[in-house]
């Protein structure tokens, strides 16, 4: 009888549960499709009592997670979570026991994906994190695997489904950012303290480690410029459809002569594009080869069963025996890749503006931009609220990124402005 690919699991949320309920209920078929059978011999949580809706009774419990990495397993899952403590220290214990890796935790690759895959290599074992990045769409694989004859020149996507959730909601019901957050809280779509999702930075650990597998350079999270949706009104959604856009969190990486660039932004995203009718939880991924052309990953980005089964999926590849590098190449082959600048980016801009209302605002704004080199391609001004102010909004014409940062400088301190400008790029 063929032996069976023993599997620690640490951690039993959500994604944990998840993971036990997919190999029991698919038990026949993923034995057929590795080859051999996956079994969990050890989990490790923090409450041994609490009901989790899985039978965890068959399973050798222990208390201390970092211990899963001396069990009697060949590969250990890390469901945890967090760029250190507990989760990093069964990281580096796993490998060094010469035991596969298999975790969905970006924020600890992005952080210290380089130094794993070096001890998995170093241990020749597998680390895999295909769950690591939009839950159950297997862009990782595709990208490391389906795409690899092909120089990827770009990569870009909806990588948060909280704030995808947060912005096609306020798109469609005409609600306001905060009231929206507040419903997304109560579903279980965004955690009490949403920072991480709706500042950009949970959607900059995944974009870093995509930049990684399709471009092939050292992973380099401190070079994603970020940025979220927590300025964004329900007036910005409105004017974005008026002119033929719908707002998204996007992600955008590209490696060029200047270097690798890397940024998360709440873009104007035209109607016509794949990734303007991505509503609700849902991530999708574009990365453009050189060969293939453009490829369109789409589906669920979170959530029990599509996050365990990204997680399943690498325990086949590892029971096949089917895995390489975790970026692809080996680490000595990923390219140190510095930061390209983002002045010298040409592009269209969505700028919008609270200001006084009163006579000779717009000439102000107007000045600074034609000062700066920026062509004004449209401008609108709404009807002023009850506290004084109006809103300004302008599209500019393609222009350096560096001169409409300059206009923008010029208006800092005016005392026609009521609050910070909201840059918004649009989406090409």
């Amino acid at each position: 009888m063929t032996t069976a690919l023993r599997v620690a699991l640490a951690g039993l949320g959500t994604v944990g549960g998840g993971v036990i309920r997919v190999l029991e209920a698919n038990r026949e078929l993923i034995t057929r499709r590795a080859g051999r059978p996956i079994d969990i011999v050890a989990v490790s949580a923090r409450d041994r009592s609490k009901d989790r809706g899985v039978d965890i009774s068959g399973f050798q419990w222990v208390d201390d997670t970092s211990a899963l990495a001396r069990c009697d397993a060949d590969v250990v899952v890390e469901l945890v979570g967090g760029a250190d403590g507990p989760a990093l220290a069964l990281a580096r214990a796993t490998l060094a026991a010469g035991k596969g890796f298999v975790t969905a935790n970006k924020a600890m690759l992005a952080h210290h994906g380089l130094e794993l895959a070096e001890a998995a290599e170093t241990a020749k074992v597998p680390l895999k994190f295909e769950a690591a990045v939009a839950g159950g769409i297997p862009v990782i694989k595709g990208l490391r695997e389906g795409a690899a004859a092909n120089a990827i020149g770009r990569v870009y996507g909806i990588l948060n489904g909280t704030c995808n959730f947060i912005l096609s909601k306020m798109e469609s019901e005409g609600r306001d950012f905060v009231d929206v957050l507040a419903e997304a809280q109560a579903l279980g779509y965004a955690e009490a303290d949403p920072s991480f999702d709706i500042d950009g930075v949970d959607a900059a650990h995944k974009l870093s480690i995509l930049s990684s597998v399709a471009f092939g350079t050292r992973p380099a999270f401190g070079g994603v410029a970020i940025s979220g949706i927590r300025h964004v009104i329900a007036a910005d959604i409105a004017e974005a459809a008026a002119l033929g856009y719908r707002v998204r969190l996007v992600g955008v990486a590209e490696a060029g002569a200047n270097g690798l660039f890397q940024r998360v932004h709440a873009h104007l995203v035209p109607a016509d594009h794949p990734l303007a009718h991505v509503t609700g939880s849902t991530n999708a991924v574009v990365a453009e080869g050189n060969y293939v052309g453009r490829l369109l990953f789409q589906g669920a980005g979170a959530g029990d069963g599509p996050t365990a089964s990204a997680v399943v999926a690498d325990l086949i590849d590892i029971a096949r025996g089917e895995y390489g590098p975790a970026y692809a190449m080996p680490v000595a082959a990923l390219a140190e890749a510095s930061a390209a600048p983002a002045g010298d980016r040409r592009g269209r801009a969505y700028l919008r503006f609270t200001v006084a209302d009163r006579v000779g605002v717009l000439a102000e704004i107007a000045a600074a931009m034609r000062d700066a080199g920026v062509s004004i391609e449209s401008l609108i001004q709404r009807a002023a609220p009850e506290d004084g102010t109006a809103l300004v909004v302008i599209v500019t014409h393609e222009a350096p990124e560096s001169h409409i940062g300059a206009a923008l400088e010029r208006l800092r301190g005016s005392q026609s402005l009521a609050g910070e400008p909201l840059w918004m790029h649009i989406l090409d």
